[in-house]
């Protein structure tokens, strides 16, 4: 019987060699799916970001003005750059962009966590503390400089009045000194940014595991132990994002200082992004203006990849 039924199947015909193929397994496509869903956010980063960046690197090697054809253009190769370095304009704003950056990330990551921190646990009103901290983030650049030049206005500003009620002093000029316009600016982006951090430290903090911070307070661990021993080091990637996000916002800061400040009085107030728009809109030099902003995408560049790399908020991926 069993001879009989092998006989039976080697006399069924085989396949053809050549149709073997139609045999093999459809191709599995759940592999690349996931490449089609980024398809439209990687279209829209080329667009928007890397051509933009391509343009003013060619744009840099030539001399152009607004209203004449680019065809007319003279390519003056690296001239730009020469005069770029050169230049002790450029350089000055490098060195309040710094001075900026420096205060207000340094204050604004200060802020931000040790309002996190008090605002972490569910205490009576921790909500409505949360929505007010929130809302300067929620209002536009533009109006955030046109509230604050109102009120550091010299003549009928808020806080020349309220400051000469309660403590006596004297009016000040306060966006017409160049000290007092810095400190202006600081304060306006401190008022502003701040909140973001605030959001962004709550998440990782209260996202951190209760059993951690209970083997802690069982440990013995008290109230600073925990904050710096425990907590801060758990949502150290957080922190360095932060820190990387609020450093770019920096360098691009444009809209408030314009309005409150226009850069001055002289440069005091002038960051490498506003001294951008200046040469490029107001001296009407886009070659050169692309030269300088070539080396705002280096500096940015260089700045996030060492913080990148001394923070490393990758080496463990166990933190929140």
């Amino acid at each position: 019987m069993a001879n009989a039924a092998i006989s039976a199947n080697s006399s069924e015909p085989s396949a053809p060699d050549g149709d073997r193929s139609v045999a093999k397994a459809p191709r599995d496509y759940r592999n690349i799916a996931p490449y089609f869903f980024i398809a439209p956010a990687v279209f829209v980063m080329l667009v928007g970001l890397v051509y933009p960046v391509f343009d003013s690197l060619y744009l840099s090697f030539f001399d152009w003005k607004i209203g004449e054809p680019f065809s007319k253009a003279d390519n003056v190769g690296f001239t730009n750059y020469l005069r770029m370095f050169s230049d002790p304009d450029v350089w000055e704003s490098i060195w309040v962009t710094f001075r900026f950056g420096f205060w207000t990330i340094t204050l604004e990551m200060f802020l931000g966590v040790t309002l996190a921190l008090m605002l972490e646990k569910p205490i009576r009103g921790a909500s409505i503390f949360r929505t007010i901290f929130i809302l300067p983030l929620m209002v536009s650049p533009v109006v955030v400089g046109l509230i604050w030049r109102y009120l550091f206005d010299a003549r009928v500003g808020w806080i020349n009045y309220y400051l000469g009620i309660w403590f006596g002093i004297e009016p000040q000029v306060w966006l017409g000194d160049a000290e007092l316009a810095f400190f202006a600016i600081v304060f306006t982006d401190i008022w502003q940014w701040t909140p973001f951090i605030f959001i962004i430290v709550i998440a990782g903090l209260q996202a951190l595991p209760s059993e951690v911070l209970e083997a802690s307070r069982i440990d013995g661990a008290n109230w600073w132990q925990q904050i710096f021993l425990v907590k801060l080091p758990m949502i150290s990637s957080i922190l360095v994002i932060a820190l990387l996000m609020r450093l770019i916002d920096v360098f691009r800061a444009l809209e408030v200082m314009y309005i409150m400040t226009g850069g001055g009085p002289g440069r005091a107030t002038e960051l490498l992004s506003l001294h951008i728009y200046n040469r490029a809109f107001d001296a009407q030099l886009l070659g050169y203006a692309s030269a300088i902003a070539v080396l705002l995408i280096v500096i940015v560049t260089v700045l996030s990849a060492g913080i990148l790399i001394i923070g490393n908020p990758m080496k463990d991926k166990s933190d929140v």
